[in-house]
């Protein structure tokens, strides 16, 4: 298997079109089959009028394929509680996932500005 339950990631789903809405999604893996997994956590979107993401309030359960070309997937380490998780912009250059704790990701994709 690609990942086995109880693994937590973080997922980067890349638009296919210049006005698609931005999402990514966290969450732990409650069972996997290869790649496909059924997994609960937190969708965020990207608002353009606050020029952030934004978590969704409520959990969800979702099925998703990891190798989807489309997605870029990160490991996130087991001590970190995804509830905590959120995005943070650093020097208004980078943005980062973390826990405002010791958990920081990178997740600027093609440069290291956002």
């Amino acid at each position: 298997m690609i990942v086995n339950a109880n693994e937590k990631f973080h997922v980067v789903m890349r638009r296919h079109y210049e006005n698609q809405v931005q999402r990514h999604f966290i969450g732990k893996v409650d069972t996997a089959m290869g790649a496909i997994v059924r997994a609960t956590g937190y969708a965020f979107i990207y608002d353009e009028m606050k020029a952030q993401y934004v978590k969704k309030d409520v959990p969800r359960t979702t099925i998703m394929n990891l190798a989807e070309s489309g997605y870029i997937v990160n490991i996130i380490p087991e001590s970190v509680n995804i509830d905590d998780l959120g995005y943070e912009t650093i020097d208004r250059k980078f943005l980062a996932l973390t826990d405002g704790k010791d958990y920081r990701l990178d997740i600027n994709e093609f440069s290291t500005r956002r």
